[in-house]
């Protein structure tokens, strides 16, 4: 049996997610939306949320450029939050979002880990 490289797995998720993001799209309606970027690195994000009836995340998306680990951070972020309540969504840590992502980030990359949660905190309750 071939030994299975656990950071290797996540890696090669990290580039399909940077290749084909998740919610990555134009809202025709939405909520709210945000812009942030991280000016050391160039990434850029603004994401569109659309609020259900019950004030549940009924749909998300994200205009963003950057590089592979935003892109996937911001993917998976998205997708965690959806039919979520905002205020559930503000206490989401960046310890969990660190963990959505499987693998070491460095202090460089912090930033970019972490540009998408940074604007989910942000949005109005």
């Amino acid at each position: 049996m071939q030994d299975v490289d656990i950071e290797q797995m996540y890696k090669e998720a990290i580039l399909e997610l940077n290749r084909n993001p998740l919610n990555k799209k134009v809202l025709p309606y939405f909520s709210f939306e945000l812009f942030s970027s991280n000016p050391s690195c160039g990434d850029e994000c603004t994401i569109q949320v659309q609020l259900d009836r019950d004030g549940n995340i009924g749909d998300i998306g994200h205009q963003s450029k950057g590089c592979a680990i935003s892109q996937a951070a911001i993917s998976l972020i998205t997708e965690e939050v959806k039919n979520q309540n905002i205020q559930d969504v503000k206490k989401i840590t960046k310890e969990k979002m660190l963990e959505l992502l499987g693998i070491p980030i460095t202090h460089t990359r912090l930033k970019c880990a972490l540009l998408g949660w940074s604007i989910l905190q942000k949005f109005p309750e």
